[in-house]
């Protein structure tokens, strides 16, 4: 038998119990009410930038808007003089090595590769080293030359440099054919803009030095099955013009090139390499991309005069792989890192040339 003490001690417990419980959903409600009325609460700005921070550490380039370019209805604004320039122009750009390559039927300019083994897709693709902005950003100064270049001066440069070959007349049709397709692909930029998606994807810096005995294997397994295992690329059957370009070798781009800065390689191959590769499905992990550009770019090419390049030392990015410089740093580090301790200095540098 239960004594009465022991059942109104029991009694409150229960009470007690039921008064918490139901403090617990009067809570729950009322915060559900309050979201309800009135939304999610805005983060305090130390917990909106330390989101802002994770999410640009983590280089997610999948949830940006690459700017697209003009449709085949936009072209049908054009007069038929102008369109006919602009088809021509992207025709030069695809097939550049059958009107300019060693077997060219209007002139034997470059190496056999064609424009857009680089600058993929017609000059179109995002992070593919597209053309978009090249209307809107030329003329402008480039601190390689330290001069104003027009769009002709660096539509020669790669003609001399990725294509290893001579430059156009700039006066000639193929010239004017490239400048107005390019200048139909920057409809709608804004004057000195360059949107999302322009040029090529820029990576994080490792911690280390880039790798050229790892990237090996990553070229092996997954890059040489198009480009040969030498490197050489694959002619097509009428041997004018390549489906996969040579990544070294006498008939790959020369190291004036701008895919020789391991940088812009490491980049391009990220968001593009292998096959099928894009920038929001990449099929290579960061230190991948940068290891297979450091193998490919340690491998010979032929050798461009560099000697008018760069007048102002202080200006080489951080990995022109050439001396001589305004930093303490080798040539080594500069061709394959480790970049932080290069770009802290030049930093703390110009901010002391500054004042």
């Amino acid at each position: 038998m239960i004594s009465p003490d022991d059942s109104v001690v029991k009694l409150i417990r229960s009470l007690k119990l039921l008064t918490g419980l139901l403090a617990v959903v009067f809570g729950l409600f009322s915060v559900f009410l309050l979201v309800v009325l009135f939304g999610k609460p805005e983060p305090g700005p130390d917990q909106a930038a330390g989101e802002k921070l994770t999410e640009t550490k983590t280089a997610d380039i999948a949830r940006l808007m690459p700017w697209k370019g003009p449709s085949e209805s936009d072209l049908s604004k054009l007069t038929p003089a102008e369109q006919q320039m602009v088809r021509y122009g992207k025709e030069l750009i695809v097939h550049t090595s059958d009107y300019l390559g060693p077997k060219g039927s209007v002139k034997h300019l470059s190496n056999g590769m064609n424009c857009q083994n680089c600058h993929l897709d017609a000059g179109t693709k995002p992070w593919g080293n597209n053309y978009f902005a090249v209307e809107a950003t030329y003329p402008k100064f480039r601190a390689r030359s330290g001069k104003i270049e027009t769009q002709a001066k660096r539509i020669n440069d790669c003609f001399e440099r990725s294509l290893n070959g001579k430059g156009l007349d700039e006066q000639s049709n193929e010239m004017r054919a490239l400048l107005a397709y390019m200048k139909w692909l920057g409809t709608g930029v804004p004057p000195k803009q360059a949107p999302d998606g322009i040029g090529i994807y820029k990576m994080n810096d490792l911690d280390r030095a880039a790798d050229p005995v790892a990237g090996k294997a990553v070229y092996e397994q997954k890059c040489q099955s198009c480009h040969q295992p030498a490197g050489e690329g694959m002619l097509a059957s009428d041997e004018i013009h390549y489906l996969f370009p040579p990544l070294w070798g006498k008939h790959s781009y020369n190291t004036g090139a701008g895919l020789y800065r391991i940088s812009n390689l490491a980049g391009y191959v990220k968001a593009n390499m292998p096959l099928g590769a894009s920038y929001d499905a990449p099929q290579l992990t960061d230190g991948q991309a940068w290891d297979v550009a450091a193998f490919i770019n340690s491998m010979p090419r032929p050798q461009k005069d560099l000697s008018k390049d760069w007048p102002n030392p202080a200006d080489k990015p951080f990995d022109h792989p050439f001396g001589p410089y305004a930093d303490p740093f080798s040539e080594k580090q500069h061709k394959y890192g480790p970049f932080n301790p290069i770009k802290d200095w030049q930093k703390r540098h110009k901010n002391l040339d500054a004042r």
